[in-house]
């Protein structure tokens, strides 16, 4: 289903397309965090972001152990980011994020205003969240006079609006990098109440971190019995994994740098091989649908509801 979009501006990137590593969004235990990223540091991706984006009560992992697995990636090749809490509810999240922000080793990822006021208030380089829902040349420009050095674009932003506000970003002289969500559940929102405790008639605050028992998260189905929602502690993502392999080389095109993937408890190294493969120009024929047991869908990148599958509406 293709759109007319604009062309890439001049000074915009022709290299190689990036592959980011997202934070994992889902609350797994110690060991497989441990596990896990003892993988990635294998797999050809250059950029791989840590940390926990969703809420402060899931304390398996502190400061100093992402940044001691940040400094094994770093000394396997990787570019590595470290991500801020999208939802601040405390005075403790405040110390936290103030903790994060202050690492010295490593560029954050600004997903909420606490963070972008700490970073940029410090002097601090950052890499601006999809969380803070940046949509037009005028708010970049402030991003990038704050210190941004590159940014995400909002999940729900279609292909044809995107490609133009990387064209408009360029003509005002904001040549900043932009990365693309290509891979996984879609995050569409946050909350003040957790689902997952509530699902289980536990409240939040003594929810026994139940939503660790679901490593990919709770699924909501509708009255219909379809799968319409990801439930993740206060985290609602899309039931459907976003799969923007095929976009790859028209993302080049427009001057997307980074192709974001966020991490599944399962089949992860097959969905990075494949990504890597696509933005070398290789796609299997015919090519499987699915990269692992999951609904894909691709609906916001063409305007259109984001739990559309467009491939299979087209034939």
């Amino acid at each position: 289903m293709p759109n007319t979009i604009p062309p890439a501006s001049p000074t915009s990137s022709t290299g190689p397309l990036q592959l980011s590593l997202g934070p994992v969004l889902f609350y797994w235990t110690r060991q497989r965090y441990a596990d896990f990223y003892r993988e990635a540091a294998d797999w050809p991706v250059e950029i791989i972001t840590l940390g926990e984006t969703v809420c402060s009560r899931r304390r398996d992992m502190k400061l100093d152990d992402w940044l001691g697995i940040g400094r094994e990636l770093t000394q396997a090749g990787k570019q590595v980011v470290l991500a801020s809490q999208t939802l601040i509810e405390s005075e403790a999240d405040l110390r936290d994020l103030r903790k994060l922000c202050d690492n010295g080793d490593f560029i954050v990822e600004a997903n909420d205003q606490s963070a972008l006021q700490r970073l940029s208030s410090a002097g601090l380089p950052f890499i601006a969240g999809a969380a803070l829902n940046l949509y037009n040349p005028a708010t970049l420009g402030v991003m990038a006079r704050a210190g941004m050095k590159r940014w995400q674009a909002p999940v729900e932003m279609s292909q044809q609006d995107l490609a133009k506000l990387i064209h408009d970003c360029h003509q005002a002289g904001i040549p900043h990098p932009c990365e693309v969500f290509a891979y996984g559940h879609l995050p569409l929102a946050w909350s003040s109440r957790c689902f997952t405790a509530r699902r289980h008639q536990t409240p939040k605050d003594r929810c026994k971190f139940v939503c660790q028992k679901y490593p990919e998260g709770l699924v909501l189905r509708s009255q219909e019995s379809r799968d319409v929602f990801t439930l993740n502690g206060i985290q609602t993502l899309s039931s459907a994994c976003q799969d923007l392999r095929h976009e790859l080389t028209v993302m080049v095109d427009m001057g997307v740098s980074v192709a974001r993937l966020s991490p599944r408890a399962e089949g992860m190294a097959e969905v990075v091989k494949a990504f890597d493969q696509a933005r070398h120009g290789r796609l299997p024929t015919p090519d499987p649908l699915t990269l692992v047991d999951a609904e894909i869908c691709d609906g916001y990148w063409y305007g259109r509801p984001g739990m559309d599958n467009t491939r299979t509406m087209t034939g």
